[in-house]
């Protein structure tokens, strides 16, 4: 088998979560000062890029992070350009961890219209898919935001994804179709409800062999993405913490038969730079294991 149909039958059969290690430039501060960062640690963006690849490096390259409970990792396109311990960062993440790449691909978020925050134009896509598959990413992952329970902007959501969506699937690569529903959002349920059905009618109408990924926020009614999870054009859907701690998303995402853990602050949320190797590497597998136990429900 090809590099990507082993990934391919990972993701689909594996136990495990996806590592979302993706926090681009906006984020970026927030993410070093929960590190134990502080904004006097860098001096400009370049020098907060680098410290910022060298908490993902610790992350990946520490014993506790292997492909036997994680299935991928999402990575930020200036992790994709980098290296870890002299290897591409895609290679060293399959070649060494047996963990399958996958690279964030939206460029923000648009102002709210419709109680939603559609993604920003990507006219240079296609270029950055053309790099991606040369550096070896099985995937992509795309978000967008729902903040209301209104129709008219959820389809809005649903149709630039899918359709973004398309254009990945072309390049030869999976796309993880994130349209996040705000965990603050005032009618969340009914929002979630919208969002389940426009999703759906957009999986039926995809050609067969064309595959996608969901990553959806956990939602207020348990087991609602049952369809979307055996629907036979999705490899899997998983889930985001949405602003959750680690536990609340852990024992909400239990509750969720077939969905597994796709977290990123909740990951991360309790590793210092100032820990020593050992208590960054146990407290690691700690978090690790708790969301692997979530994610095999």
């Amino acid at each position: 088998m090809t590099n990507f149909e082993q990934q391919k039958e990972k993701l689909r059969n594996q136990a495990g979560f996806i590592a979302a290690l993706d926090q681009s430039g906006g984020s970026t501060p927030k993410a070093l000062r929960l590190y134990g960062l502080q904004e006097n640690s860098w001096a400009n963006d370049a020098e907060m890029m680098d410290l910022m690849h060298a908490m993902r490096s610790r992350i990946i390259t520490s014993p506790s992070f292997d492909g036997r409970r994680i299935l991928a990792a999402i990575l930020f396109e200036n992790t994709m350009d980098r290296e870890i311990e002299g290897r591409p960062t895609a290679d060293y993440l399959w070649g060494v961890k047996k963990v399958v790449p996958i690279l964030k691909v939206d460029k923000g978020l648009e102002a709210e219209k419709d109680g939603v925050q559609l993604m920003k134009p990507m006219p240079a896509l296609d270029q950055l898919l053309d790099r991606a598959r040369a550096k070896g990413i099985f995937g992509t992952k795309m978000r967008s935001v729902i903040k209301q329970a209104n129709a008219a902007g959820i389809q809005a959501i649903v149709d630039q994804q899918f359709e973004v969506a398309r254009q990945i699937i072309a390049k030869g690569l999976v796309p993880i179709i994130e349209p996040e529903v705000d965990i603050h959002c005032p009618d969340k349920a009914a929002a979630e409800g919208l969002l389940k059905a426009a999703v759906m009618a957009k999986l039926d109408a995809l050609p067969e062999g064309q595959l996608v990924m969901l990553k959806l926020t956990l939602p207020s009614q348990d087991n609602l993405y049952t369809d979307c999870i055996k629907h036979p054009r999705v490899l899997r859907v998983v889930a985001l913490s949405g602003g959750y701690s680690r536990a609340d998303a852990n024992e909400r995402l239990a509750r969720q038969k077939g969905m597994v853990a796709s977290f990123s602050r909740a990951l991360t949320e309790g590793l210092t730079a100032q820990q020593s190797q050992s208590e960054f590497d146990a407290a690691l597998d700690q978090a690790i294991e708790s969301i692997y136990q979530a994610s095999k429900t």
